[in-house]
Parts: structure tokens; sequence; C-alpha cells
């Protein structure tokens, strides 16, 4: 049993159109133990966001706990696709059936829980909400963070507006102070919370600079999206999320620009029925380095 306060960094292949890519996953805990909580990220951030929450569910757990934070294609440590179209939701939730697939074969899984935060909840959606997918176990449990099947035009505006930008910086803390200026939605940090935040946000560039860790072209999906084809999807994810057999806890923020208050309401009255948190002074999307986000998952999760 491990109970170390780094994560191990990991990789799969997994296969695509294009001859295959790895995919970088960070793992805490005791690395052979049945239950797994998989923490997916938001569309341009990667794994180590949730290095506070992990370290949390490890310890609040006795390290009786597997927690996989993967970095989704295209962000962190994982490979860049030779294609951007394959930088989309369906993509992503086959990379995890992969993932899933591999550390079941490692060590066999007897709980999984899902925790996803804006893109990584739509992928937990996609999980749960279709039956017949070749998972090693039923998902029990799915955190739903700041996302749901209505996406708000206005948001995915919002981040199509900085996406994919090629960035440099001279430091760690001027590209946190850029990503700050961003991310103020995300609620308040202390600047050595933003500070950790942000450091893994980074790459090394050319001539001793750093850069954004994603593929500028992660944006090219978000870019052909228009408000109807926002619509079509939307339908698709409610008809998911009315699928879904896993516990559900919806966290949002209270003034978030992604998920209305009116669509979590709806999501506490059909399908699955999620039980409904939301933090004040938070926007999208909630960090988890506040100790009531943390308490509200570990308590969920645990229990």
């Amino acid at each position: 049993m491990s109970m170390s306060d780094q994560p191990v960094l990991h990789s799969i292949s997994c296969p695509d159109a294009a001859g295959g890519h790895r995919m970088a996953y960070w793992q805490w805990g005791d690395a052979a133990h049945p239950h797994v909580v998989v923490c997916a990220h938001g569309l341009s951030r990667q794994g180590r966001d949730f290095d506070v929450l992990a370290r949390a569910l490890c310890q609040r757990a006795g390290g009786a706990l597997r927690v996989i934070c993967p970095d989704v294609v295209g962000r962190g440590r994982s490979d860049w696709l030779r294609d951007p179209s394959g930088y989309q939701v369906p993509a992503y939730a086959a990379d995890m059936l992969a993932l899933l697939a591999h550390l079941h074969a490692q060590a066999p899984m007897g709980r999984l829980d899902w925790l996803g935060t804006s893109m990584g909840g739509l992928i937990g959606m996609v999980l749960a909400g279709q039956p017949g997918l070749p998972l090693p176990v039923a998902l029990r449990r799915l955190v739903l963070n700041d996302v749901g099947p209505d996406v708000q035009w206005v948001a995915i505006q919002r981040i199509a507006g900085y996406l994919g930008r090629v960035e440099t910086f001279d430091s760690v803390q001027a590209a946190a102070d850029l990503l700050w200026a961003r991310s103020t939605e995300f609620g308040p940090h202390t600047p050595q919370q933003w500070l950790e935040l942000s450091r893994h946000m980074v790459r090394p560039a050319s001539g001793g600079t750093l850069t954004l860790h994603y593929d500028p072209a992660i944006a090219v999906p978000l870019g052909a999206m228009t408000e109807a084809s926002l619509q079509r999807d939307s339908a698709t994810l409610w008809a998911l999320y009315d699928n879904i057999n896993a516990q559900v806890l919806l966290l949002r923020g209270a003034q978030s620009d992604l998920l209305t208050r009116a669509t979590a309401q709806a999501m506490t009255q059909r399908g699955p029925k999620a039980t409904l948190i939301e933090f004040a002074g938070v926007g999208h999307a909630p960090t988890f380095v506040a100790a009531d986000q943390i308490d509200a998952v570990t308590h969920f999760l645990l229990d």
C-alpha cells in the first residue's frame, strides 16, 4: 500500500485511424485496490488538476483506494493526434474504455466511480449512459462537476475566444497570471494554490521559454461548432443522462455560465435524479482545492 504524496505516471496505447496514440495517466493510492475512482479534467486542462482532491481521497480512505487521473489525448503528457477531428467526446470515451480495461487487467476492479469536470463529465455521461459498453464493472457513482446535457452557447463562445492560441511565457508565474485572468470564475484561490494548479499547465518550449501544455488543435472541433449543432448534441446528451443507473452528484458553481441553474434543477428531477450541491462565489468550474468542495466529493464517494 502506497500513501505517496505524489502520483505515478503511466501510459497506455489507444487505437485510432492514424495508427494509434499514447495516453498518459497519473495513479494515486494503492495500485492494486479494487475501488477505482477516475478523475477526468476539463477541455484545456490536465490530470494534475486533481492533486489536492486525489491526496484527500486516498488519505480519507486510509490508502484503500486507487485514484486515476488521465491526461486526455492532446493534453498534458499524452500524445497529440495527427487528425484534430479526433478531439471529440466519443473518441475520448473510447480511450477511457481502453484505460479501464487496462486497469482491470492489472488488478481487478470491484467498484468504479467517475468524477468529471466539464468535458470530463460529458465523457462520464457517455460511459454511464450507454448500456452494453465493455466496462469492467458498472459505474457505481458519478460526480458531474459543473456540466450537464445543456451546455450554454455563451460559455462555448467564451472558451473559443482563447482556446488554441499559441503563447509563450518566461516563467510559470507569468503563465499562472495569464491563466488566472481567464479563469477568475474558478472562484477564490490563494496565489500559492493557483501557482500549484498552473505548474502542470505548461511545458518547455524553445529558447528556455514555456508554452501551454495542450495541442492548439484541440480548438478545431470547438471552432466548427454552431448553436444548432450544440442543440443536437444536447438532445443526445439528455438521452444518455436519462439512461444513467449510477448514483449522481451534480456540483455547480453558483455563477456558472456553462451550466444554468434551470438545467441543474432539471437534472435533479429526471433520469438518475442527481443530488445537487452549489458553491457560492464560484463559476465554471469548481477546482477541488477548497475544503467544502473536497468534503462534498469524499462523502459521496467514500461513505
